[in-house]
């Protein structure tokens, strides 16, 4: 795991952010714990409620091996006991007429750790990341009018647009979605 800088954004105590590379068994766990704690709490993420736990572990596994072949970036916030409390994902896999920009995906703060600025460290860490990468444009996706969204526009990323009924909550409630994007560059 290597450190990751946070220009723009202050870091909250006590938090430590990285990128993850290992992907060891504990880290595989404690990803999973949040994307668990995320989809419970009604998190549209991909996936549907309940989420099981070998649903959450293949989706860690399949990222760590892409993560591998540095087709993404993984960003990590966890605290002084190791425990993860929250990570995003900026993904490079694009056609090859896309190379200066990446998809930020999977923007995901555990319940318990929200409201101190953490998810608005961890994006300011994706887009530190995606610069240091090369890239200059970043795109994603939120559900209109949640807590992401309000994230995004905080963090200076413009609105590009709405689809009504795009995807499901994990309760299977259809729900509009924003692409936004921000240069970085």
């Amino acid at each position: 795991m290597s450190a990751v800088r946070t220009e723009g954004s202050k870091i909250p105590d006590g938090i430590r952010i990285y990128r993850e590379e290992t992907f060891e068994e504990r880290e595989i766990a404690g990803l999973c714990d949040v994307l668990i704690d995320c989809v419970e709490g009604g998190a549209s993420v991909s996936f549907m409620a309940p989420i099981s736990r070998e649903t959450a572990e293949n989706f860690w596994r399949k990222v760590a091996a892409s993560a591998a072949r540095a087709e993404r970036a993984v960003i990590v916030a966890g605290d002084e006991t190791g425990r993860i409390l929250g990570t995003v994902q900026v993904m490079w896999d694009l056609p090859e007429n896309q190379p200066h920009r990446g998809d930020v995906a999977k923007m995901l703060v555990h319940r318990a750790a929200r409201g101190r600025g953490l998810g608005a460290a961890l994006l300011a860490a994706a887009e530190q990341c995606a610069r240091d990468e090369g890239k200059t444009l970043l795109v994603l996706d939120t559900v209109t009018d949640s807590d992401g969204y309000r994230l995004y526009e905080r963090g200076g990323w413009h609105r590009a647009g709405e689809i009504p009924n795009y995807a499901l909550m994990p309760d299977g409630t259809p729900c509009p979605t924003t692409y936004f994007y921000k240069e970085i560059g």
